[in-house]
């Protein structure tokens, strides 16, 4: 979930959690505790989710990186010729 997502879902779900409040009659201060409450509750849910989608994620070795991205714009090198690190601006 990218993080836009999760902005507008938290907003819609703390406006759900003061209009409970609303109707429950709850004061301000009881409406406030359970508006942080939720927020907190939301956010660890978050993080959670993102550590352990990291953490399932497959390692990717720093070869097979390198060579995905030398691959990814540039032609493959002609046999003998040399490389450097300056690039043509046509």
């Amino acid at each position: 979930m990218s993080l836009p997502k999760f902005v507008i879902g938290m907003v819609f779900a703390l406006a759900i959690v003061v209009a409970w409040s609303y109707v429950d009659g709850a004061t301000v201060t009881t409406t406030v505790l359970r508006v942080i409450g939720c927020a907190v509750l939301i956010q660890v849910g978050y993080f959670l989710l993102v550590y352990v989608m990291i953490a399932r994620s497959a390692p990717t070795s720093a070869d097979k990186a390198r060579d995905a991205e030398r691959s990814l714009g540039a032609d493959k090198a002609v046999e003998g010729e040399k490389l450097s690190a300056r690039r043509s601006v046509h």
